[in-house]
Parts: structure tokens; sequence; C-alpha cells
């Protein structure tokens, strides 16, 4: 009893604080930047033998005025093939690790036998008092409804309320920006995708997108997306980009002998033809990459369902009452 009055009247000890390691590790990776900023190629030095081969080839051979798209999907297109499935084993990773509980299936007849003898213990299908399972069916209906302290915006919130806002969307001034800027990046990320001429192509591309998703989310809530951000369309629309892409560089195997090599006919330059097997490994890169990157948001997202407490518990441990 002794020790433990006695560590209960310790005085807390605060954490130590160290600037000066702070201060060094600050100041070297400074210096690591002012090397790395002062050994940098000024602009009169020689072009790296590949960015000069991709300059000489990228206009003559694959008719596209960005060089950088022909260096990611032409000459290097086996790196980014690789880099891009990369992603898509990370994608898999991450939905794997939050997916949701799913409802057990007795396939061996344990869950059949098991309601049959909580039917024959309890004829009338759920705990005893039926005054109980009456609060409790008002209590499940009411979960999904809208209580008084809940409002569907912001606006809807009178002013001065000390409890915090519950609302999903966001204030009007956030959500008419949203509605003029959701577009607008829509179509530039897809327009620069489809010309070529943007640097990466669907990398960028694909974040756009997924960024737009993010941005309709947060200021609108989760109900305005919940009818496209669905795992069964998502996953599939992703498979679909990623067989894109598998398609377009293996038939350059058995077309022209070498993998991702080009095997459409070229357009002008300038046009969204120009380019080959460029615009479409772009094109399909960009849905696996945002549809990737919109899984994975929204997995973490979910994952606050499954590693919170159940309403149940949070009554037992209160003492019944609901906080």
């Amino acid at each position: 009893m002794s020790t433990n009055r006695s560590a209960s009247t310790r005085p807390h000890k605060e954490l130590v604080h160290r600037p000066q390691v702070a201060i060094v590790i600050v100041a070297a990776v400074g210096a690591l930047l002012a090397v790395g900023f002062v050994h940098l190629p000024r602009q009169s030095a020689d072009l790296p033998a590949l960015a000069r081969y991709a300059m000489e080839v990228a206009l003559p051979r694959w008719k596209t005025t960005e060089p950088v798209n022909e260096v990611v999907y032409g000459t290097r297109g086996f790196d980014t093939f690789g880099e891009t499935f990369l992603l898509l084993a990370a994608v898999v990773s991450v939905v794997v690790l939050t997916r949701r509980k799913e409802a057990r299936r007795g396939f061996i007849g344990e869950h059949e036998a098991g309601e049959h003898e909580q039917a024959q213990d309890d004829p009338t299908g759920g705990g005893g008092d039926p005054r109980a399972r009456t609060a409790e069916q008002a209590e499940t209906a009411g979960e999904g409804a809208l209580t008084r302290t809940d409002f569907p915006t912001p606006d809807w919130q009178p002013l001065g309320v000390p409890a915090p806002v519950r609302a999903q969307a966001m204030t009007v001034i956030v959500r008419v920006a949203a509605r003029v800027a959701s577009p607008v990046l829509a179509v530039a990320g897809m327009y620069l995708v489809a010309w070529g001429y943007s640097p990466g192509g669907g990398f960028p591309g694909g974040a756009v997108i997924a960024g737009v998703v993010l941005l309709v989310y947060a200021a609108f809530g989760y109900k305005r997306v919940a009818g496209v951000v669905r795992p069964g369309i998502i996953e599939a629309v992703e498979l679909g980009g990623a067989l894109a892409i598998i398609a377009c560089e293996s038939l350059g195997l058995f077309l022209r002998g070498s993998f991702s090599a080009n095997w459409l006919p070229l357009a002008p330059v300038g046009t969204i033809r120009g380019g080959g097997i460029l615009q479409v490994f772009s094109g399909s890169e960009m849905i696996e990459v945002g549809t990737g990157l919109v899984l994975v948001i929204f997995s973490i997202l979910g994952m606050a369902h499954d590693w919170t407490p159940d309403e149940e518990d949070d009554r037992q441990h209160s003492g019944g009452r609901k906080r």
C-alpha cells in the first residue's frame, strides 16, 4: 500500500526537449541541400545521353512533342510498367489490410445449427422482454436519421452553439468553390493526358482525378461520392486499367517482336493519336493510378469504423449511459 501511495503522489516527469539535437540535424540537412544545389548542372552543361536520345527520337519516331513521355512510356516503358504494378501491389496490400469485417458464412453448418438452437431456446426471436426488443428496434431504426444535434450542412446549425460541428458537408463557400474547381481540374487532368503535353502523363493525371474525388468528398461529405466510390466499382475499373496496360505492352512483343514496342499507326504531330502506344499506356495508367489512389484513401478513411469501440460496448463501459 505504501508503495502504491508513493507512486501515485510522485510528480509527473516532463519530457526532456533537446533543441541542440534538432539544430544539428537541421544544419546537416541544410548543408547537404546547399552542396547539392551548388553542384546542379548549369544551363550550358551537356544533356545526359538518355535525354539527348529522347530529344532526337521524340518527334521523328513517336510524333510527340513531349520528350519526357517518350522516356517514360517509350525508351523506358518497361520500367514504367514495373513501377505501375508496384503501385498496384501497394494498393492491393492496403485494401487487404483495411478490409472491413465480413459476415461469417457457416459452410460446415455451425451457423445454421446455432440459429436453430437459439430458436428453440427463445421462440419469440430475441431477448425475453418484448419492451426491450421494441426499444432496441427503435434505436436501430433511428441510427441513420438526423438527431437534433446533426445538420446536413454547417449553414443549418445556429451560431454560437458550443457543441462540435456534426455536419458532413462544409460551408456554402467551400461547396461553391468545389463545384467550380472540380470540373475544371478533372477536364484539365484528362486533357493533359489525352494530348500528351503533360510530363509523366498518366501518373499526374491519375493523381488529379483522385484529388477531384477527395475534394468533392471533403466539401460535400461521403453521401455525394458513395454512389461512385464503392469497392465493387472502383476495383473493377482499376483492374480494367491494369489489363489495358498489360495488353498494350504485350501486343508490342507479339506484333513487333519487342515488349513495349509501338504497334499503332502514328498520327500527325500535335494530335491525340500522335505517339502511338504512348497515349494508350498513359491513358490506361491514369485510370489505374487514379482508381488506385481513391481505393487507398477511402480504405484508410474507412478503418475508423472497425478500429473504434462499438456503441454497445461504450454503453456497457459507461454503466448503461449513452455517451
